[in-house]
Formats: structure tokens, sequence, C-alpha cells
């Protein structure tokens, strides 16, 4: 019988090897917008967000950003055999005694001690810094190990308008706050409108513009899409919640329903009889999917908080998930425009239903969405209201083109 080991050594060289490989495929000419705004100095870092919108492209590019083709930086990936037999304490340990100052984690979810073994790590080797993503579905302030104290956390979004069209068309745009977007946005829509067609681009935006591998893959865009969300659906939600085969068809059912009915305002009691499940369950999994990055869920500003609380409306996270789940491929008008917005608001704001007008930004801004001849008639009493109107390029007074709402990240 022959025995083959395989030494430490000789492993750490293939996880180098697999690592510098990918690296240097990086490209580092676009980097999503957290990448300026995560305080890399920080010993741990988590990094959150849907499947397939950058978090491990942006992983790679720190490392080649930061550490070139230096082994004092690794990239890992949970999913990988290695960690079938060894455990990530152990790769820690090793890399470390090797020289290894920052080891980047992917795919946490999918190592069951991941919260326990990044906390010891972290407590027992203090020249080691660490930074982790996973998927948004993940509960991380509630995992095994209280990380929220020692863990400095951020959230990745689906790209922006902005973001795409600095893709796709390799310039650089700047991003607004949202109070100079309402004090300033005619100058600051005229100066785009200088350097581009907005329109076109928020077209072609709305249909798969929310994930970056949209660029240069339209034609198999939607596809990819679908492969997605079928791996959140399989693979993440069953990795945290171990749900059953039959579960799973449940929530493909709830999903499907909610497609096709967004903008949605449930009746929880009739929606449990459609797709046969219990109130607690259903509530359940929609606050699921919503961590999951495929819905938005919105409530009144004096609601409870809390997943058994019943949501007023169920948006899709972003227009491209509507156009590739729903069934006739070409989602409703006015639905497109409150996802998009809802969708881009959400980054950086509180985002709740209006009492007046269709949605209520930090508890301050009324919003009204419409096509180019909305009015301001619904929210004519309201302070700090303002229409956002859909095919304009630049607008007037308290008239806003919602493409510009593309620009706040």
């Amino acid at each position: 019988m022959i025995i083959f080991v395989v030494s430490t050594q000789h492993i750490m060289q293939n996880l180098f090897r697999y690592s510098s490989g990918l690296v240097s495929e990086t490209n580092l000419r676009f980097t999503r917008y957290l990448f300026n705004q995560i305080n890399w100095n920080d010993r741990l870092i988590g990094i959150t967000g849907a499947r397939g919108i950058g978090k491990t492209t942006l992983l790679l590019q720190k490392i080649k950003h930061s550490y070139g083709a230096s082994q004092e930086a690794l990239y890992v990936s949970l999913d990988n055999f290695y960690f079938l037999t060894r455990s990530l304490f152990d790769l820690a340990e090793e890399f470390s005694i090797h020289g290894g100052k920052c080891i980047f984690i992917d795919e946490v979810h999918r190592y069951p001690t991941w919260s326990t073994e990044i906390k010891n790590i972290y407590d027992t080797f203090p020249n080691l810094s660490i930074v982790f993503s996973g998927s948004s579905a993940l509960q991380i302030f509630k995992a095994e190990g209280d990380l929220s104290r020692r863990a400095s956390m951020y959230k990745l979004n689906s790209m922006s308008l902005r973001e795409y069209t600095e893709l796709s068309k390799k310039e650089i745009f700047q991003s607004y706050s949202i109070t100079e977007l309402l004090d300033n946005h005619i100058d600051i829509a005229q100066e785009i409108k200088k350097r581009v067609k907005p329109i076109p681009l928020f077209k072609e935006y709305l249909n798969g513009g929310a994930y970056p591998f949209y660029v240069g893959s339209s034609a198999t865009f939607h596809q990819r899409l679908l492969s997605t969300v079928n791996v959140i659906i399989e693979n993440d939600l069953m990795a945290i919640e171990h749900f059953s085969y039959s579960t799973l068809v449940h929530i493909r059912r709830l999903l499907a329903f909610i497609t096709d009915s967004v903008p949605f305002k449930p009746n929880i009691s009739e929606l449990s009889r459609k797709t046969g499940i219990s109130r607690d369950i259903l509530l359940k999994l929609i606050d699921l999917l919503e961590k999951s990055e495929l819905l938005i869920s919105l409530r009144q500003d004096s609601s409870p908080t809390g997943y058994l609380t019943k949501p007023e409306k169920i948006y899709l996270n972003n227009t491209s998930l509507l156009f590739s789940l729903s069934l006739n491929q070409n989602p409703e008008t006015g639905t497109l425009r409150e996802t998009f917005f809802a969708n881009q608001l959400k980054q950086n704001h509180r985002i709740n239903i209006a009492e007046k007008g269709d949605f209520l930004i930090d508890n301050k801004y009324t919003f009204e969405i419409g096509g180019k001849n909305k009015t301001s008639r619904q929210i004519l009493d309201v302070n700090d209201a303002y229409v956002v109107q859909d095919d304009i390029e630049i607008g007037f007074r308290k008239i806003i083109p919602l493409w510009l709402f593309g620009f706040l990240y």
C-alpha cells in the first residue's frame, strides 16, 4: 500500500499559487464604490452583500492594490476542498508562521464554525489582519463568537447607475449626497449631460446594470442571474437554516408570486393560502429573502420592527431581477421606476412608505414617482416634498429626473 503524505509547506504553496493566479488576473480599472469607503487599517473587516455584485473581486483588487505579488496577503474561499480536512485556524497559524500579514476569506457561510474560528484567529495572532465576506443572508451580528464587537462591518449594495456609467463608458463620475442632489439637481444633471446621454444609459441600466457581470455579457446575463438566484435559494439559505426540500419549493413559489405582483401589498392570509405556507413561516421567508438581497420590504415609519410585522409593500431588490424573474420579461413601467428608486436610496438612507406620496426618506423627504407628466397634486401640502419624473433629462424647481438618483453612491 502506498501512502501519500503532503507537507504543510506544499499545501501553502498551492494556496499561494491559487491566490496569486486570481490576483494577477484581476483588473483595477474599475472598483466598486465601497473600495474607498472601507477603513482597511482595521484588523477585522467584514463585507456582506448579494451574490454576483462584486465581493470577491473587491477582495482581490485590494490584494493587488496593496500587496501586489507579495505573499504577505492570501485569498482563500471557504468552499475550497482544503477545508474538508483542515481548519481555518490551522491555515491562519501556518500563514502567520510564513510571514503572512493579511488573510482574505471569502464565502464564510460555507464553513460551519467560521465565526468562532475567525474570533480565535483575531485573538491569537495580533499581527494578522482579517477581511472576510459572505452573503447578506448571514445573521452576522448574531453569529457564534460575537464578532460584532470586533469586526468593522460593511455592506456592498448592487451597482448604482453612476457605477454602471463608469464601467460601461470608462469614465469617472462623481457621486452626490441627497442634500447636494436636492439643492443643485439642475446643475448636476447639466454637468452629467455634457458627458453622456443619461436616458439611454438609464434604460440599459434598468435591464441588467445592477450587477457588474452585465457589461460584456448582456446576451447571457439573465440566464446567469437566474442561476445566481438558484444558488442563493438552494445553497446559501440552506446553509443558514437547513431547510427541507419542500420548504425550498415554497420559497420558489413565494418568490414567483411576489415577482408577478410587485409592487406587492401583501395580504398575508391570502398569500399563506395561495402558497401553502403558514403565516409565521411566510413572514420569516420574506425576511430571509430580503436578507439575501432578493427583496425590499417597506413599512410606514410608525410600524414596529421585526420580521413578524407585515410589510406594507414588497419590491424585488433591483430592476435587473424584475427583467430576469418576470414571466413576460417586460415589467410594468411604474414598477421599474419605484424599484429603481427604492434600490438606489436604501444604500445610505432610511426608506419608508409615505402617508402621502410614494416614499419617505430619512423621515424627512417625501417623493412622488412617475412619468414626465406626473404632477405634485398628491403632495401639495407636504413639507420637503419632491416630484421625481422619468424620461426627462433636466428638472425644474422641485421636479427632479429619476435617473439622477442613480448618482447617490
